[in-house]
């Protein structure tokens, strides 16, 4: 059947767009509810702790990740220059990553249990009880 006709229907009349649906009037509470947290000292508050740790973090972290791709890209020799036994700099700088990736895993958690998590969680129940 060709899509116009799907469209129109069998007889060819075409239907009434329906007409939007309003949300029931708890949603719409709800929406404000979330909307004033949002727009909140203490929930502005978290997301700059947040984003303290977490923007500086990041940029270390890749700063470190491409240092070792372009050490590895521009000076060969240095990186296979052997350190101890079979190890050279390129295996130990690669060891040293996922070390990174760990300390920064376990920086990042502390950080948000000791900064954050306990101001999260009360804005969390406050929002609640005004949801009740």
């Amino acid at each position: 059947m060709p899509k116009a006709r799907q469209a129109a229907g069998q007889d060819g009349a075409v239907a009434a767009p329906a007409a939007p649906v309003a949300p029931p009037a708890g949603a719409v509470e709800a929406a404000e509810v979330y909307r004033a947290v949002q727009r909140s000292e203490a929930f502005q508050e978290i997301r700059r702790s947040y984003r303290a740790f977490v923007f500086p973090a990041t940029g270390v972290f890749l700063g470190w990740y491409l240092l070792y791709v372009g050490a590895q890209a521009v000076a060969p020799g240095l990186m296979r220059h052997r350190v101890a036994g079979p190890l050279n700099v390129a295996w130990v700088l690669g060891l040293l990553q996922f070390a990174s990736t760990f300390l920064l895993t376990w920086l990042y958690a502390r950080n948000a249990r000791t900064k954050r998590d306990r101001a999260a969680l009360e804005l969390r129940w406050n929002t609640q009880d005004r949801l009740r």
